[in-house]
């Protein structure tokens, strides 16, 4: 990523420069991200293919000033922060569908290493606010609520993320490549099983709380209380836009049927 981009990257997210590639830095860039760039899975659903090179996803979220999900968003964000001199490594997690993990490469998050690892992830959706630091076990607070890092059974150095007293993921140590995601992400934008195939969504951080669109309901929480209301089809495209920036040219084909 080159400077024009990296002005360009922080820029469509709000963000300043970080002086230097810190703790406190980390903090800002990822609060500020999950503020600006919404989780969503509407290229699913407006049959837009899913590239996971460098090129394409710029283009998307910087330039279309568009969201996507957890290989996109932190895929992308990987780059920005490698570019501001931290050290990344790709991590592949399991979400958990109840008490047990589900595939690996279910889901893309990022490993920092400052004078301690970090867990950083802009694409889980309802998650944490700030990095997570790994090595620490006790319970961590933030806006996003009360995390904690746990080893994960079976001793082979993975970790369990609990978030609000439910478990999230299961992270593997093991560093990987953004291509190696590229099956996984095939599978979650075309197959009939993925969850992000049956509806689109759309839902972003913000200073209150968190504002969703799914299928057709508007679903605001403000001070942990939620409200939700019904959107008649026209609705859809300008909530789109106030509420995300998002400018589409049509529906995603799910709420029209």
């Amino acid at each position: 990523m080159n400077e024009s981009q990296i002005a360009r990257y922080l820029d469509r997210f709000g963000a300043t420069r970080p002086q230097q590639p810190d703790a406190q830095g980390l903090r800002a860039l990822q609060l500020a991200h999950l503020k600006a760039v919404p989780f969503e899975n509407l290229s699913i659903h407006l049959g837009e293919p899913i590239a996971l090179d460098p090129e394409a996803l710029f283009d998307k979220v910087v330039e279309r000033r568009r969201g996507g999900f957890c290989y996109e968003l932190n895929g992308l964000f990987a780059q920005l922060l490698t570019a501001l001199g931290y050290q990344v490594t790709l991590l592949a997690a399991r979400v958990f569908k109840g008490e047990r993990p589900g595939p690996l490469f279910d889901h893309l998050a990022l490993r920092v290493d400052l004078d301690e690892p970090w867990l950083v992830d802009v694409g889980f959706g309802d998650f944490t606010d700030e990095p997570l630091r790994l090595d620490e076990r006790a319970e961590q607070k933030d806006g996003g609520g009360v995390f904690q890092v746990v080893p994960a059974p079976g001793g082979h150095g993975d970790l369990d993320i609990v978030g609000n007293g439910e478990l999230c993921y299961r992270l593997t140590a093991r560093p990987y490549e953004l291509d190696d995601f590229v099956p996984t992400c095939w599978w979650q934008a075309t197959s009939p099983g993925s969850h992000f195939t049956r509806s689109p969504v759309c839902s972003m951080r913000t200073a209150e709380g968190r504002i969703t669109i799914s299928g057709r309901k508007l679903i605001t929480t403000v001070d942990g209380e939620r409200t939700e209301r019904g959107l008649a089809e026209s609705e859809l495209l300008p909530a789109y836009l106030d509420h995300f920036g998002i400018t589409l040219d049509r529906l995603p084909a799910a709420v029209t049927r």
